[in-house]
């Protein structure tokens, strides 16, 4: 018998198994950038206010040496209760430089703090939420006008946050200036878009929105990641004032936006075992952050890009 042919049957073999088995990195899905440029303390703002200044500062990341045409933005707004948080968080700094290495440019934006305690006065917390969805708006006004400079595709800037974050990308994509403001108490002194911003998507972590009657004004599709022992800001109305991830999950299927919802369970706020303001997360949280991430990549992946 002639082995030779047999033998070369069998490499051909392996080598198709081989292939089969390996998985191709998609861009904007898996990381395929090993480096990230970070610019720093831009502002998004046109006339700065000396002492808002910091308020509208951004931090740009994108993955470096990549030539790629317009791409998508992620503007990422840090948690915080509207009292605390800069864009220089520790889950901000993580999520913006993967997200960049996946091809996305990232803007992690700094906005107005409130003066008062919201995290005592649910009034306030919604007054600070109004001024914070104000200053998203205005950044993502700016990026869109110059996307040229930043090479940003205006068809796909998505909006994204955690906590307090998450609080203002959801109002923001879903709820007029109008609105937020009657609830809140206030006068709408809005100077830049009283409707809706058209943002691609809403990346929701473990945050919430004050009516789901609002999920009627539009269609952007939203991913929530959450802890089902989240105090903080509880997955559903039943134990807060909030309506939370899964309360936003339901009404979104109710209503055909495309949508989908991650429970991390046993874990409170920020996806840590018991939640502290004062203490980082670690090394266990960081990897929750890291999965949270992936998820919501590849929510995106499937959602935004059509290949």
């Amino acid at each position: 018998m002639n082995k030779v042919p047999l033998l070369f049957v069998g490499f051909l073999f392996i080598m198709l198994f081989a292939k089969a088995q390996t998985v191709h990195p998609h861009g904007y899905k898996d990381i395929i950038f090993s480096d990230v440029r970070i610019d720093k303390d831009l502002s998004y703002a046109a006339n700065i206010n000396p002492d808002d200044k910091k308020a509208w500062l951004f931090d740009l990341y994108q993955p470096k040496d990549d030539h790629a045409g317009p791409r998508p933005l992620i503007v990422w707004v840090h948690g915080g209760g509207f009292k605390f948080g800069t864009k220089e968080a520790e889950d901000i700094q993580l999520w913006c430089k993967t997200f960049a290495q996946r091809g996305y440019l990232c803007a992690a934006i700094n906005y107005r703090l409130s003066k008062k305690n919201p995290l005592l006065h649910f009034n306030e917390l919604q007054k600070g939420c109004y001024y914070a969805v104000q200053d998203l708006k205005m950044a993502f006004i700016y990026f869109k006008q110059c996307h040229a400079a930043f090479n940003i595709d205006t068809d796909k800037i998505i909006l994204a946050g955690n906590s307090a974050g998450g609080l203002t990308a959801m109002q923001a994509a879903y709820c007029t200036d109008g609105a937020l403001a009657k609830m809140a108490g206030i006068a709408d002194t809005s100077p830049n878009n009283k409707g809706l911003l058209k943002a691609a998507c809403v990346i929701n972590f473990w945050g919430a929105i004050f009516d789901t009657g609002w999920l009627k004004n539009a269609r952007v599709p939203i991913v929530s990641v959450l802890g089902d022992k989240d105090s903080v800001i509880p997955p559903t109305h039943k134990s807060g004032p909030l309506y939370g991830g899964e309360d936003i999950h339901k009404q979104a299927d109710a209503l055909g936006i495309p949508n989908e919802l991650k429970v991390f369970e046993g874990y409170s706020h920020e996806l840590r075992k018991n939640f502290n303001p004062l203490f980082q997360g670690g090394k266990a949280t960081q990897e929750r952050w890291l999965e949270a991430g992936q998820f919501a990549a590849d929510f995106l992946y499937t959602t935004l890009f059509k290949y």
